[in-house]
């Protein structure tokens, strides 16, 4: 659930907003600036004026889209005007830029008139690359589509009328597959006659569906030529029937699409269609039935809806950032229904094979195959961004609209490293991290941070939390913060009917460490002593510590009580760093402040045995200040010294070192100079020679160059603890608890 102060925070913290302007050029230096505006625009510049298509090469117009709003049709708020479509405008263009690489610059026009509004979008023409319309009331936000459509050289799309068609249109099309059905002969009902009803009848009549056996309802009843109500986008399916009402419609019907309201489909209704009928309950964030109660109304009924949990879910961000994509790629003059359909199609097809393993660890490990249950790819599946960009862009290209036809492998091959793993990696983690719901203990439950991660991790389903502290205090902190933790366990550990045991336990541990039965009560006082004990005892699953704590007292408490797994010499550590492009492990940056070989060969395998717990194939680096023997220090030394005993204790593991932490990262460079590493690929596994060489690297990628970085994790702990660091946001709580449940419950 996102609460509204969650939502104000998030969108009002530090910089306002959720978007901002990057150079992709360097621009740091006195000549870097000449080039990039006076004297260096100008070459450019006179290049484009001699050929207009050369924008394309030198400016980012290719890759820049306009979405367009008058704010008159806001979710959930209507016509609130153009100040506050902002927050929803901003949104959009993150998930362009997010799932697509696609730039935007986000509009709100003060106007509502239409042929203003025209003129305005024409004259910008120039700056983008694509037009997409958005949030604007029928019909002036349909005119406004044919109108534009009509007068421009570039793509515009309506995303309100086409992108939810799109998906519905694939989901469709599996579902008349499974049922044995073809697309002319069915009867569809089409419960909705707004933007998002007129998108869906438009494509599916394109699909194949006979128009005569087309229905579409309103408010009113049947959308019939004489409701003088109607407008002409609406009036075009418009019908003779004596069927007025939705329920007389619906009977003997093979198909029903709802893009109206929460609530409006009945189980009888769905009972009184022909065998095996097709429900699709788009209406958000209420469908016009539930996913459950539809399957539960008749055995044969496929469903969908447009909620993310539920099984077949018809999301909108299936389609638009992907059509864009494919259509900027070839420079294509529109967006045709053709190549809406080529889209569906491809999303349809990716539905029918074999679902890549890391998708289905993120939704359960059960397995997912082609069935009434997955009509769809799930969002997080890597391929819909190339095939359905390819498929797009190929559409584009046979219809004879793309000024920059592209060879179609080739193109698969450049978009499929266009994204990369980095951006999705935390989105597969939070899927997987549903599957157990550990009970995490934290040893702060009077951090207002840690109670606010609490908060995020119960409605996202990932963890049963256990805040440690007075009970008392804890609750009026929560009231105070406007939270709802009734999820949440709340121990104090003074008050606690397990402390003295866990008081005889510890005395009992560490008497002949000079510990005596008084200093073990003082000490099991402290929640990090007693939330060990938890662990010890199977009381908790996890145990979260730290960020008001030094590290070294917390982590010198879980080695005490916790300790090594057996056959651990050492306990480490490790980060995940998420990059644009690719995911990173980074080991040992925050417990060994001068490994042996023996240990950093250790700290190589747990980390590697990690990666593949998170879903990455290791690849290890062994890093130094040398490559590989150039120098004899002791230093290089030992790497060299640990890149073998590793290698010796893992023979099937791809390690390599010593070696400098461009030659991990640069394989032109490995390929020119050193052609016999056994890297295949670039290192995604760096083991640091000591803890000065990992901390620095550590924080220069995350307070310099801006990466997302989860850690530190603790590695070879004979049960699951992570320390936080001072300073932990709620996101870095939230990271570090989503990725240690799915590393403590990999199979």
């Amino acid at each position: 659930m996102i609460r509204k102060n969650d939502s104000l925070e998030y969108h009002a913290g530090g910089r306002p907003g959720k978007i901002g302007v990057t150079a992709t050029k360097p621009c740091l230096t006195p000549r870097e600036l000449r080039l990039a505006y006076l004297p260096g625009a100008t070459f450019p510049a006179e290049e484009i004026a001699r050929d207009p298509s050369a924008v394309f090469k030198y400016t980012s117009r290719g890759n820049l889209v306009g979405v367009v709003t008058d704010g008159s049709a806001v979710p959930g708020l209507g016509n609130v005007g153009p100040f506050a479509a902002k927050p929803m405008q901003e949104g959009i263009a993150i998930l362009f830029k997010r799932l697509a690489d696609i730039d935007v610059f986000d509009l709100e026009l003060a106007s509502r008139d239409i042929d203003g509004i025209v003129e305005t979008v024409r004259m910008l023409e120039p700056t983008f690359g694509g037009i997409n319309l958005k949030d604007i009331q029928a019909p002036q936000g349909l005119e406004l589509y044919d109108r534009l459509r009509e007068i421009l050289t570039i793509p515009v799309y309506h995303e309100n009328l086409y992108s939810t068609a799109v998906v519905a249109a694939a989901a469709l099309i599996n579902a008349l597959d499974l049922v044995d059905k073809r697309v002319g002969d069915v009867k569809v009902v089409i419960c909705g006659a707004g933007t998002v009803g007129i998108g869906c009848a438009r494509l599916l009549r394109r699909l194949g569906v006979d128009p005569g056996n087309m229905l579409m309802y309103n408010v009113d009843g049947l959308v019939h030529p004489s409701d003088r109500k109607l407008h002409e986008y609406q009036r075009e399916f418009a019908v003779s029937s004596r069927l007025k009402t939705l329920a007389a419609g619906v009977k003997g019907a093979d198909v029903l699409i709802g893009a109206s309201a929460g609530g409006v489909f009945t189980m009888e209704m769905i009972r009184s269609m022909n065998r095996y009928p097709v429900v699709f309950a788009l209406a958000t964030p209420e469908p016009e039935i539930l996913y459950e109660q539809a399957r539960a109304s008749r055995q044969d009924v496929l469903v969908a809806t447009g909620l993310g949990p539920d099984p077949n879910a018809v999301l909108d961000v299936l389609s638009f950032p992907y059509i864009f994509r494919g259509a900027l790629d070839v420079q294509s003059v529109s967006i045709t229904e053709g190549m809406l359909l080529a889209a569906a199609r491809a999303l349809a097809d990716l539905a029918r094979e074999e679902v890549p393993e890391e998708v289905e660890r993120a939704y359960g490990g059960l397995p997912l195959s082609f069935g009434p249950e997955y009509l769809l790819p799930k969002p997080i599946d890597p391929r819909i961004f190339v095939r359905e960009s390819a498929a797009v862009a190929a559409q584009a290209i046979a219809e004879g609209l793309a000024e920059a036809p592209v060879d179609t492998v080739d193109y698969e091959g450049r978009l499929s490293v266009r994204i990369g793993t980095g951006r999705e990696k935390m989105r597969e983690l939070l899927m997987r991290a549903r599957r157990s719901r550990p009970r995490v203990v934290f040893t702060e439950g009077l951090s207002d941070t840690v109670l606010r991660a609490c908060s995020i991790l119960l409605d996202e389903g990932i963890a049963q939390p256990i805040l440690l502290g007075p009970a008392k205090d804890i609750r009026k902190r929560i009231d105070r913060l406007g939270r709802d933790l009734g999820g949440a366990e709340i121990v104090d550990p003074t008050r606690d009917p397990r402390f003295e045991t866990f008081v005889e336990e510890y005395f009992r541990m560490r008497r002949r460490q000079g510990v005596i039965r008084a200093s073990a009560a003082e000490r099991l006082r402290q929640p990090e002593y007693f939330g060990a004990f938890m662990m010890n005892g199977g009381h908790a699953d996890m145990m979260i510590a730290g960020s008001s704590t030094h590290f070294t007292e917390t982590l010198r408490t879980v080695l005490e009580v916790i300790g090594p797994a057996p056959g651990i010499d050492r306990v480490s550590s490790h980060h995940l760093v998420m990059l644009q492009n690719d995911v990173v492990v980074l080991a040992d940056c925050s417990v060994n402040i001068e490994p042996t070989a023996g240990q950093l060969a250790e700290t190589a395998l747990l980390a590697a045995t990690t990666a593949r717990s998170l879903g990455v194939d290791p690849r290890v680096a062994m890093l130094s200040f040398s490559n590989f023997g150039n120098n004899d220090h002791a230093s290089a030394r030992r790497v060299q010294a640990a890149a073998a005993l590793a290698r010796e204790r893992d023979p099937d593991l791809e390690i390599d070192g010593d070696m400098q932490l461009a030659t991990a990262r640069n394989k032109a460079l490995r390929r020119e100079i050193f052609p016999f590493s056994d890297l295949t690929d670039d290192a995604n596994v760096l083991v640091f020679p000591n803890l000065q060489a990992g901390t620095l690297t550590m924080q220069s990628l995350h307070h310099m160059a801006g990466a997302v970085l989860v850690g530190p994790m603790l590695m070879g702990t004979r049960l699951p603890v992570h320390i936080l660091q001072y300073g932990a946001t709620v996101e870095d709580v939230v990271n570090l608890v989503t990725v240690g449940v799915v590393e403590a419950t990999v199979d």
